[in-house]
């Protein structure tokens, strides 16, 4: 006679437990949102880092590198960098803060042949408009053209155009009197190269000086006459070329 196994009730009731423990579904299921989610946290932790890194480069790199991108944006950077070097005989110099690309003025040679202001491109230019009716021009031509002698070559030139409307001989004369043999004699005797820049807020008044890049960007401007042969000057303009 078989005896009752005592212990048998207790085995049924764990093996009832296992059952259930291990029918049962997990407690805590991974969630479908869950996984729809985590790109938005990855995306969250990209953004995070970019924002890092322009905390770590500075914001003002980031400016920088936009405005490199912008048609001359390097030319307003570099008028910026130097800035500080507008100063004593070339204080007034106005220098670009916003890009600024000059328009293709058109003029003449010496010998009546058509030029542009683009024949220049690669070089940085001092463009100059005067007339032999303006007093401060007069003036100004002596220093003008000592700078074309001091810095003038392949990465400077003076482009000084007379901008007489009645007698060509006369701003011809004038030069040929000073002796001011280092300058052209650019002439523009309809003076559109005057109205050209007075469109774009340069033309102010006579003379009139635009500081500009090798790729034909405003670096700066002055209405009025300057000692362009100063050291104030010569400092201003070797910046300029050295970028």
């Amino acid at each position: 006679m078989l005896r009752p196994n005592r212990l048998q009730p207790k085995s049924l009731h764990s093996r009832i437990l296992y059952w259930m423990t291990n029918d049962m579904p997990d407690a805590f299921p991974p969630s479908r949102s869950a996984f729809r989610r985590l790109p938005a946290v990855l995306g969250a932790a990209a953004v995070g880092a970019v924002l890092g890194f322009a905390g770590l480069y500075g914001v003002a790199g980031l400016k920088r590198s936009a405005m490199a991108d912008v048609p001359c944006g390097a030319a307003v950077e570099l008028s910026k960098k130097i800035a500080p070097l507008a100063k004593g005989e070339v204080a007034a110099l106005t220098m670009a803060t916003k890009p600024l690309q000059m328009p293709d003025l058109a003029f003449l040679d010496g010998d009546g042949q058509p030029k542009k202001l683009s024949d220049w491109k690669g070089r940085t230019v001092l463009l100059n408009l005067w007339a032999t009716w303006c007093v401060p021009c007069r003036k100004e031509m002596p220093a003008l053209d000592s700078l074309q002698g001091k810095l003038g070559g392949d990465k400077f030139a003076v482009v000084a155009i007379n901008i007489d409307t009645r007698n060509p001989e006369k701003p011809k004369a004038f030069l040929q009197d000073g002796n001011l043999t280092r300058l052209g004699n650019f002439s523009d005797p309809k003076a559109n190269v005057f109205q050209d820049l007075k469109s774009i807020g340069l033309a102010l008044g006579m003379p009139t000086s635009v500081l500009i890049d090798g790729q034909g960007c405003e670096l700066g401007n002055i209405a009025g006459p300057a000692e362009w042969d100063s050291e104030d000057a010569l400092k201003l303009i070797n910046a300029a070329t050295a970028g």
